[in-house]
């Protein structure tokens, strides 16, 4: 269900800019989508797990945060990151 320490190290290596980068909005979006994935895969099968459903809402509301921020900082950045996750259609 979680993200495992193995599977976010590939992430962070995927996305960050440079050597040990953990911090930048690229990382932290593809992590939180990463787990935003596995919580909708444990919600086909929990549908009434409401307490998982308040985190998976607080999750995506980080993201979207996180994505405004990148948008306004760089825009072609933001458009490489939403191509590499396939976020928006």
């Amino acid at each position: 269900m979680s993200v495992t320490a193995t599977r976010k190290a590939e992430i962070i290596k995927e996305f960050a800019r440079e050597e040990g980068d953990t911090g930048s909005p690229e990382v932290q979006v593809a992590v939180l989508t990463e787990r935003i994935v596995n919580l909708t895969e444990h919600f086909k099968s929990n549908h009434k797990d409401n307490h998982s459903r308040r985190g998976l809402l607080m999750m995506v509301n980080k993201r979207r945060s996180l994505l405004d921020y990148l948008k306004g900082k760089d825009e072609a950045r933001y458009s490489d990151l939403i191509k590499k996750l396939g976020l928006r259609k």
